[in-house]
This record gives C-alpha cells, structure tokens and sequence, in this order.
C-alpha cells in the first residue's frame, strides 16, 4: 500500500516575528464510498446505450404507421396518420388470425422447452455441486465444452437424426432440443457451489430429512435467484429461436413468432404478394413486450443471479 504524497504548507509568522513550523498538507485520497469518473467509459456506455435504445424507439415509432405512412415519412418520427391500434386489430386478424396460432405456438415451446431446460439445469448444477461421483471432472470437461459449440453448428445434425426418427415438422422438433442448455447447467452448478452451505445440506440429512426433502425445502429456495437467471436466459433463447424452427418445420400453423413475421416480411419479394411491412413491424413490437416484462419484472432476482461465484469470500 502506497503512502500518500504529503507537501508542506508554507510556514506561518506568528506574531514579533518567529516563524512556526510548516504544517503538512496531505494529498487527496479517494474515498471508497465514491465511484470514480471516467470520461472514456461515460462515452463507451452513451453509445452502447443508442446502440440498443434507437432500434426500439424506431420499432415504437414505426409501428405507428400505416403502409404507406412508412414509405412517405421519417423513420424515427411519426407520421401524420396515427394507427397503431389499427395495426394491433390487423396484426391479429391477418389471415385468420393466424398470428395468434403462432403466439400460442412460441408460448409451447417457451413452456415445455425453456421449462424443461431450466428443471434439468437446477436438477443437474445441484447433483453436480453437492454430490461426489465418479467421471465428475469428465462431466465438467463435457459441459464447458459444449458451452463453446453455437446451436447452429448442432442444427443440420439434429435435423438429420429426427428425420429418421420421424419428428421433423412437429412440436417436439423444437421442444427436444430446447431441453439441452448447457449454460444454463454451468450457472447452476456455479450458483448452487456458493449459494447453499454444505453444512445446511448435512442437519437437514441428521434431522432425518430424505434427500429429497432437503432439496425441495432447503435447497430450492436458495437456488431461486439463479433459478430466475437460468429461466430468463432459455426463454429468450427459445422465444427467439429462428434457425432451428427454419430448418425443422414446413407447416405454418407449428411456426413461432420469429419464423411466422419472417414469412409476412417475405411476402414482399413474391410475385403477386401481398407487402404489410407495418404488420412485420407490429407484431415485432407485440413479440418483445412479453419479455422486456419479464426482465423488469424479475431484475432484483437475475441480476443477483448474475453475481453467482464473483466474490469469493
């Protein structure tokens, strides 16, 4: 530890005369409690916020628009017709109302597959982060590995091997792979090493609880704020899930949200299509207020989750 830099005071003449002693002036110290400013990173958080916050005002603005309101008018201010709530009641009437069909498509696959991912993952971190077993540092080596492999490069195998089992074009082509997250097992085994004392685990067990008691009411409440965590980074996944759904379903009515809108986006470049950029564009909208909701609603849980295994006490 440094000391700090202390420089003498000019000396003072008391009164007939005789000069005191210099006093010591000592440098500024920064004080722990205050953050400290930098211009270079006030700069660098300025344009990764317009870097998210521009798309999404243009996505509100737009979707005030009509169809040729979006050819005639700015692109981040509004135009002179406002019909937001007209395109809404279009949005879900288009087609017969085949936007609400894929609604309820994404929600299955959000509900089985980022559920069924988020179970697996909380059963398997805890089993891993408080069991000893053989192959554990081998099950270590596969998880983290399988964290550095993207799902795209996973897609056109899996695609393959359900063609054989005969499940391409149905739900469970979408459900099944979804079930699989491996970063969502690293962060609940990472969560679970910090967040439940050994020692808690071992009076529940000479109280006489089972194991599975002492998991469902000991463990399971500790693990809540990851639990959160891992189930809002798998519903994103899943709700915005466009490559694996492109290449496994044929039929409309099994399409999600991102594969529906890309199909209404697509209509432009057909021959005789029909072009309701401004439906795109809304149902856009619709499709990210449920998780902007989500996120707001459960920060106090995942952002405490996020802290998993960061200090080390």
């Amino acid at each position: 530890m440094t000391t700090p830099v202390t420089t003498p005071a000019p000396a003072a003449t008391a009164p007939g005369g005789v000069r005191s002693a210099p006093r010591l002036r000592r440098a500024k110290r920064h004080r722990p409690g205050r953050p400290r400013r930098s211009k270079l990173l006030t700069a660098l958080t300025s344009l990764v916020v317009l870097y998210t916050v521009v798309p999404l005002i243009w996505l509100v603005v737009n979707a005030t628009k009509t169809q040729s309101g979006l050819a005639n008018s700015s692109g981040l201010w509004f135009a002179d017709d406002f019909a937001l709530w007209d395109n809404i009641r279009d949005t879900f009437t288009y087609h017969d109302g085949v936007f609400t069909r894929w609604l309820l498509n994404t929600l299955l696959y959000v509900v089985l597959g980022a559920g069924g991912a988020t179970l697996l993952a909380v059963l398997g971190g805890y089993a891993l982060a408080k069991f000893d077993f053989p192959g554990k540092r081998g099950v270590f080596a596969t998880v983290i590995g399988a964290v550095a492999v993207p799902g795209t490069a996973l897609a056109v195998p899996t695609f393959l091997m359900f063609s054989k089992m005969g499940l391409t074009d149905t739900p469970w082509a979408v459900i099944l792979p979804s079930l699989v997250s491996p970063f969502g097992l690293y962060l609940m085994w990472v969560f679970a090493t910090e967040a439940i004392p050994t020692e808690l685990l071992e009076a529940a067990r000479m109280d006489g609880a089972g194991e599975a008691r002492t998991f469902f009411q000991v463990a399971l409440p500790l693990l809540a704020p990851g639990i959160v965590t891992v189930l809002l980074f798998t519903t994103v996944a899943t709700w915005n899930n466009y490559f694996l759904p492109l290449i496994m379903l044929k039929d409309p009515d099994w399409y999600p949200l991102t594969l529906g809108l890309s199909a209404w986006n697509s209509q432009a470049e057909t021959v005789g299509g029909e072009v309701v950029f401004n439906l795109v564009i809304t149902g856009s909208l619709i499709t990210i207020l449920p998780l902007v909701a989500a996120f707001l609603f459960l920060q106090k849980y995942w952002q405490s989750g996020l802290a998993a295994g960061s200090v080390k006490e």
